[in-house]
């Protein structure tokens, strides 16, 4: 709305320059849809950057082309309309039927809206991006306290990958114990379970009988045959 009013204010501007200077029609004009258009590009860079700011990776940035597409359409339809009811009672401007002021000259409000608007907003990302990658990377919070700890990660993946293939890997019992100020914290591994070996059954034995003292006083008492003879 705000490019419709301004084109409304400068086609107002144009009829009464023209009737004042008509030798001067095709000058005036330029001058006024120069102006217009600095305004238009002044606009998009401080929309471009204020964007770029707010969001420094690009793919998360908002679609301002269709931002500006839409405002240079409204501002070519309601500038047009308005313009050809003033001319109704302002017989000084120079327009064209209520057609033509809502089609061709809407299209032609909306190309000094939208080109010019999105150059600015081109330049503006541009400025800021080249701020951006002129400073320092820098991380807070979280980000900066992982970043002390990226070499610990590393020794901890490859003490990971020094475990043998096919190892069995039995987690421990965790225990801690606290002894005076401070405490040792102490790990208990189990060793990998290896399959077991298999066993051979074991020879029968022939039961033993006890021997007792009566059993040996008969052994005394009558020797064997072969020393009697």
């Amino acid at each position: 709305m705000v490019f419709a009013a301004a084109m409304v204010v400068v086609r107002l501007f144009q009829g009464t320059l023209i009737n004042t200077w008509p030798t001067r029609a095709g000058l005036i004009s330029l001058v006024l849809v120069a102006v217009f258009v600095i305004a238009v590009v002044a606009w998009g860079l401080t929309d471009g950057r204020a964007d770029a700011i707010a969001n420094p990776d690009p793919d998360r940035r908002a679609d301002l082309a269709m931002t500006w597409l839409l405002a240079g359409l409204v501002a070519g339809i309601v500038s047009g309309a308005v313009t050809w009811l003033i001319s109704l009672f302002y017989k000084g401007l120079y327009v064209g039927t209520l057609i033509n002021e809502l089609t061709t000259f809407a299209a032609f409000t909306a190309l000094l809206v939208f080109l010019p608007g999105m150059g600015g907003v081109t330049v503006g990302r541009w400025a800021v991006d080249r701020q951006l990658e002129k400073m320092p990377v820098r991380h807070h919070g979280l980000a900066a306290g992982n970043q002390d700890r990226v070499d610990t990660d590393v020794f901890a993946a490859v003490r990971a990958d020094e475990t043998p293939t096919g190892e069995v890997v039995t987690p421990g019992l965790r225990t801690s114990a606290v002894a005076g100020a401070g405490a040792r914290e102490t790990t208990e591994v189990t060793l990998p379970a290896y399959a077991d070996e298999p066993t051979l059954p074991a020879a029968t034995a022939q039961p033993q009988q006890p021997v007792t003292p009566a059993d040996t006083g008969q052994i005394l008492q009558h020797p064997p045959e072969d020393d009697q003879r």
